[in-house]
Formats: structure tokens, C-alpha cells, sequence
């Protein structure tokens, strides 16, 4: 069985916030910051958030959704999610 932390790609992960987001995958780079490089508003990132915590089955907190700026933190922080988690 495939444990949830190599589950989580990089690249899979970046198609799903590209289709929440509704811009092209290419438009995020891993250090793309969301808020200043895509616009992003906080109910969009809300909404990324929802679908994170659904998709991958973890829970952020508050203080941990201040460091979802980027594609390289939201995988990180997953990451470290999916591992204190199992």
C-alpha cells in the first residue's frame, strides 16, 4: 500500500490549485506567491485550502494557512502534515 506522503507529487499537486484557482498550470511556479503573482484573494485561497484539506485528509490550522503562499509551502507543509498524521 502506497503510504500518503508519496502520494503527494508536486506536480499533481499543482494541477489541483491550478484548477481551483482556474489559471493555467504553467502559471504557477513553484515560488509563484498566490497573493501577489496570481491575485489571489482570501476566499480563493480559502478555497484552495478546503480543497487541500479534503483531497489530502489533514487539517490546517490557522497559523498554518499564513504559510501557504506558494506551491513549494503548500507542499511542504502537506508534506509534514501527512507525516505526523500516519
Amino acid at each position: 500500500m502506497t503510504s500518503a506522503v508519496q502520494a503527494l507529487d508536486l506536480e499533481q499537486l499543482r494541477a489541483l490549485i491550478a484548477e481551483v484557482l482556474d489559471v493555467e498550470v504553467s502559471d504557477i511556479g513553484d515560488d509563484t506567491n498566490f497573493a501577489d503573482d496570481l491575485e489571489i484573494d482570501s476566499l480563493m485561497a480559502l478555497e484552495v485550502v478546503v480543497v487541500l484539506e479534503k483531497r489530502y485528509q489533514v487539517k490546517l490550522r490557522e497559523e498554518e494557512l499564513k504559510q501557504v503562499t506558494c506551491l513549494k509551502a503548500a507542499h511542504d507543509l502537506l508534506e509534514q502534515k501527512l507525516r505526523t498524521s500516519q
